[in-house]
């Protein structure tokens, strides 16, 4: 296919794309849906996290001013974070903020039609696939502000001693990046302000903010951190990166800023001391002693997984679709570069895909030089552009495999299967074929997680989430960790003398060196119970147990409800995924949906005037819900931090838990490292 005809169809994609009026390439913005007036300015953008407990919590409130003379409906649409469960959204009515309710996704469209006829206030919140959720709101009055508040609730990861939050603020953009020609006025005219707490039970020894400038970090205590950035901080659109040292204050005058731009994702590392002993937390949530209480267990193994010495097979499939124009001349630069880390007796392979796949070697090669120095060359000159047929690309990949060497298969993708086979199922098969391990790096965050993910794990390997403001190299040094030590299979648990149900997730799978695995569920008694975590290791079994008290009753983390049900429903969505929608499953995950307020592809959230809400018959849960889990959070941000660790007294490991900066190669993983490192400094 000549050039011509890939620019010329992308622009025809894009012209379809520009006929949804609530497109656009940044987060956050509150777009009129009658496709002519252009995006409101926003007046105020604030941000509030708190990291306490293994918990995060996001709060924004944004102000719009609606300069038209005539009264808008809208729509605000902000990215779906990665594993996050929206709590809360308000909108300011006669003054006060009015708290949106969950219901039945028919019966909100319908509420909210017949509120918008009769000229009254309304909103409704609905889940956009696996992308956004998407907000409608009514009316944003004329020559007015209209205010409106979003908090989500996520659980806190930390891999190999780092632990990472993204606030995502890029929307959009793949394969469509001609959209940037077409993107509306994304700055924050008057106040922008971006306040992270990080509150950990476990020294933490750096804190730095990616890419951005004016980002500014305060060391509080080894236990406790800030980082801020307000209005009259310095302009956010300057490449390169910005690292706090280790024992930084706050600079006391900072310079003027323009306009905040929220195009880019604030992404904010923070790393634990060296040395940290391996472990088991606990936090639970228990407000009747009459009741299950909600649990949430996170295990941090210790470094006792032994060095992998022999040579493998590694096969490469990247994404050469038209979203990568621009960001492939960095990737072929990093194949090249990663290919001379290999040891002499690894083999690799490389395949091409867009529409179709395409075998860049012939066969597998042993990584000699004249062969390193060939392909590095082949995949250089390879064309870009076209749709992105996934399946083609994992199919080839996965036929070629020997079954006699070791193998493992890097994916490397920023977009999503929209031609050739899409179901989930039908990857899953594919991926059951062969024992593979399938190693995923999902670009952006309007790639397809929920299908990547579900294959990967599939597989026993691992997939990450990486943003465009990612220090890249961070992520491959952590996947390079554990690709280089054999890794934990068909884990699981056991628990003796209490009674746990509802465990998510389930199965677990495997676990490499340096994961966490964050478990939830329910717990139906109390005191003293045995643990017992089981896993092979090349074949061997092995096994840990601890003993640790359960309480009876809890008030400290109200939130765990919610994230339990959330990661449920996500559980159920993806047994539907693999087998197809059924009358039985939709309804469990509506009826979670109700019970925890979550919105979901059946249950959506709408916002009304206080005496709106009686008229429908629509109770206030969600409004208690939220009030209960406010009050929590503000306890806790007041009360001195304390450990959750239960097997302090008698350690479940032996060893400490890993952490960067020791030796060892980072091997075939250096994939994306050197060049998406690049890119990342270049976009």
């Amino acid at each position: 296919m000549s050039l011509f005809s890939h620019k010329l169809r992308r622009f025809i994609a894009g012209a379809a794309i520009l006929s949804a009026s609530s497109v656009t390439m940044a987060a956050g913005l509150l777009t009129p849906t009658n496709g002519q007036t252009p995006t409101l300015a926003i007046k105020d953008h604030h941000v509030e996290v708190i990291v306490q407990d293994g918990l995060v919590v996001t709060t924004i409130e944004q102000r719009f001013a609606n300069p038209n003379d005539k009264d808008l409906e809208a729509i605000y649409s902000f990215p779906l974070p990665e594993h996050a469960s929206v709590s809360d959204f308000s909108v300011w009515i006669d003054g006060q903020p009015v708290v949106g309710e969950v219901v039945e996704k028919e019966q909100a469209k319908t509420i909210y039609e017949q509120e918008k006829a009769a000229g009254r206030e309304t909103g409704l919140t609905e889940q956009n696939g696996y992308k956004t959720f998407d907000i409608k709101v009514f009316p944003v009055r004329a020559q007015q502000d209209t205010k409106i508040r979003f908090q989500y609730f996520q659980t806190a990861y930390v891999d190999t001693g780092v632990g990472r939050y993204v606030y995502p603020l890029e929307d959009g953009g793949v394969d469509s990046e001609q959209m940037a020609f077409w993107t509306h006025e994304s700055a924050v005219k008057e106040n922008f302000s971006f306040n992270l707490r990080l509150r950990s039970s476990y020294p933490v020894d750096a804190l730095r903010v990616a890419k951005l400038k004016g980002f500014q970090v305060t060391p509080l205590s080894d236990q406790e951190w800030l980082v801020s950035y307000q209005s009259g901080a310095t302009d956010n659109t300057e490449e390169g990166f910005t690292q706090a040292a280790e024992n930084s204050t706050v600079p006391q005058n900072a310079p003027a800023q323009a306009a905040f731009k929220l195009d880019q994702d604030i992404v904010v590392y923070w790393r634990h001391q060296q040395g940290l002993p391996g472990s088991i937390d606990l936090i639970t949530h228990r407000p009747d002693a009459n009741k299950p209480g909600t649990f949430m267990l996170t295990v941090t193994p210790g470094d006792d997984l032994a060095k992998i010495e022999q040579g493998a097979d590694w096969t490469f499939v990247l994404d050469v679709s038209g979203s990568m124009e621009g960001k492939y001349a960095t990737l072929a630069d990093a194949v090249a570069q990663s290919l001379t880390k290999m040891r002499p007796d690894d083999r690799f392979r490389i395949f091409a895909f867009n529409e179709s796949a395409h075998a860049i070697t012939r066969g597998y090669v042993q990584a000699s030089a004249e062969n390193v120095a060939k392909y590095s060359q082949e995949v250089a000159k390879y064309p870009v552009g076209g749709s992105t047929n996934l399946f083609k690309g994992m199919q080839s990949a996965i036929s070629s495999l020997d079954a006699d060497r070791s193998s493992a298969i890097i994916l490397v993708t920023d977009g999503v299967a929209n031609v050739g086979e899409t179901a989930q199922k039908a990857f899953l098969k594919l991926v059951d074929s062969k024992d593979v391990r399938l190693f995923t790096f999902i670009m952006g965050n309007s790639a397809n997680r929920p299908l990547l993910e579900a294959m990967t794990k599939r597989s026993g390997g691992f997939a990450m989430a990486v943003s465009n403001n990612d220090e890249i190299i961070g992520h491959v040094l952590q996947a390079a960790s554990k690709m280089t030590h054999t890794a934990m299979h068909d884990v699981s648990f056991k628990f003796k003398g209490i009674k746990v149900s509802d465990m998510t997730p389930e199965p677990i799978g495997s676990l490499y060196r340096g994961e966490q695995l964050i478990l939830m569920g329910h717990y139906h008694d109390e005191g003293t119970a045995k643990i017992e975590m089981n896993a092979k290791v090349s074949g061997q079994k092995i096994s840990y147990s601890n003993e640790f008290e359960w309480p009876k009753q809890s008030n400290r983390h109200p939130e765990l409800e919610r994230l339990w049900a959330y990661h449920k429903i996500q559980q159920l969505d993806s047994l539907q995924q693999d087998f197809g929608e059924n009358a039985d499953t939709q309804q469990a995950i509506t009826d979670l949906a109700l019970q925890y307020d979550l919105v979901t592809p059946y249950t959506s959230m709408i916002v009304l005037r206080d005496e709106q809400y009686q008229q429908y018959g629509i109770k206030r849960n969600n409004r208690k819900r939220v009030a209960n889990e406010q009050q929590a959070q503000q306890q806790r941000a007041n009360s001195t931090i304390t450990s959750n660790r239960v097997d302090s007294n008698s350690p479940t490991f032996k060893s400490s838990r890993p952490s960067l900066g020791g030796g060892g190669s980072a091997g075939i993983l250096l994939l994306v490292a050197l060049g998406m490192l690049r890119l990342s400094m270049r976009t």
